[in-house]
């Protein structure tokens, strides 16, 4: 398994061991766990993520840490986007849409804002980092 594969087994581990807490780095920090499908594959792919909960709404964010190119997952999310959402203790059904334009501007300066890490990712790549809302999700 690859240093992030490990990385991210590790954080998915704490996470449903400690009812969807983290410590680290991640401490006290919005995090859930969002299972996608294999573009290519077909296999279910589960990435430890920091979302944004803004109006009841949902949102991730392709940032791969400002890395020129978007994340895998991101790739599985387009190809297939019926998704399952960990938070806290819950699993919930979902569907993931790539919101672009002024919704995505309003919704990435608000990551960006509680969490300048985000803003940090962006100066780093000419790519817009994609936004993606998770809806279906009920009694967030």
């Amino acid at each position: 398994m690859s240093e992030l594969g490990d990385w991210n087994t590790r954080i998915i581990e704490e996470f449903r061991s400690n009812g969807g807490r983290v410590g680290g780095q991640f401490e006290g920090a919005p995090i859930l766990l969002l299972t996608t499908t294999g573009a290519k594959t077909g296999e279910r792919r589960v990435n430890p993520m920091m979302y944004l909960l803004d109006d009841g709404a949902v949102y991730v964010f392709a940032s791969k840490a400002g890395a020129p190119t978007n994340p895998a997952g991101y790739h599985n999310l387009v190809a297939n986007p019926e998704v399952t959402v960990e938070i806290g203790t819950e699993i919930h059904p979902a569907r993931a849409r790539v919101i672009e334009g002024g919704e995505r501007d309003r919704i990435y300066a608000r990551q960006a804002e509680r969490y300048p890490g985000f803003a940090e990712y962006q100066e780093r790549t000419d790519r817009v980092i994609p936004v993606v809302a998770l809806e279906g999700i009920v009694g967030v």
